[in-house]
């Protein structure tokens, strides 16, 4: 498939990107959810410097990330432990 032309602004800035088809909408989104940050931090910091505000949702990402990273960790622990757990309870019966 051929790739689509789509513009995306951010913080009053046009970037022009060529997509896949169907990522189109998540980055489209992705753009508008930095937009939405953007403006939650200016109304709750009031800063108008938009490197800062990038930098802000830039770092606020990354925590989310990390944050998710470290549940999906502590999930496959969890796993781990039950399929350990079910395997002793198999052997006892």
């Amino acid at each position: 498939m051929d790739k689509l032309s789509i513009k995306i602004k951010i913080a009053d800035r046009e970037y022009p990107m060529k997509v896949e088809p169907e990522e189109e909408e998540r980055i489209r989104r992705a753009g508008k959810m930095v937009n939405e940050k953007i403006k939650l931090f200016k109304s709750q910091f009031g800063i108008d410097d938009k490197q800062d505000l990038l930098a802000m949702v830039a770092f606020d990402a990354l925590v989310e990330k990390l944050k998710a990273e470290g549940s999906s960790v502590n999930d496959m622990h969890l796993k781990e432990k039950l399929a350990g757990l079910n395997h002793l309870l198999s052997q006892s019966l």
